[in-house]
């Protein structure tokens, strides 16, 4: 008989899940996306104390709540998300230089897969020609050396055209479309930037 030791046996999970504190600690915290030692810095306690006042094993004194009050008084009753409007008024404007080298990159790459998907036309279009005339061509074969060659145009025939294929085509083709959306997006972004 074998022995099994208890610690040989699969462990549950130490502790419990978190769950995640709503103490005005911790509201005032995450409004202002303060770390624990910033914000005990400010209130001038341990970081440990903050921890336990986060978490509800330590009441807030009286000193303490004034010094919290100055930051809380700042956090609306329904934290807003900020629209993209409001998001883009916080920002300084960009820099140019960053934003014309991406669009550099972007007007480089989409013509790059512009030149692919023209090649990956043309094959598609050959492939078609094939595919209209190997009917007719392979049982009119004149020998079996026209005939093999035939039967492996064949093959190259459906490989162009399988789902594989497509897949790629279309691939590419949602690249080059992102890029082009990223082109004018940034094109139209220097245009408002002051010269």
């Amino acid at each position: 008989m074998q022995h099994i030791s208890y610690y040989s046996l699969p462990q549950p999970p130490v502790g419990r899940p978190a769950i995640p504190s709503t103490s005005l600690v911790r509201v005032v915290r995450t409004h202002f996306g303060l770390t624990l030692e910033a914000l005990a810095a400010y209130l001038r306690v341990s970081v440990g104390l903050v921890s336990h006042l986060e978490a509800g094993r330590r009441a807030l004194s009286g000193p303490l709540l004034l010094r919290l009050s100055h930051l809380a008084r700042h956090v609306p009753e329904v934290p807003a998300a900020l629209t993209e409007a409001e998001t883009i008024a916080r920002l300084t404007p960009p820099s140019a230089p960053l934003l014309e080298a991406r669009l550099d990159y972007c007007q480089h790459h989409a013509g790059r897969l512009r030149r692919e998907l023209r090649a990956f036309a043309d094959q598609l279009r050959l492939a078609g020609h094939w595919q209209q005339a190997l009917p007719t061509l392979l049982p009119a074969a004149p020998d079996a050396t026209a005939a093999a060659w035939l039967d492996r145009r064949q093959q190259q025939t459906a490989a162009d055209l399988d789902a594989d294929s497509s897949a790629h085509y279309h691939l590419l083709r949602a690249r080059l479309l992102a890029l082009e959306a990223e082109t004018e997006a940034l094109k139209q972004l220097l245009a408002l930037l002051p010269d």
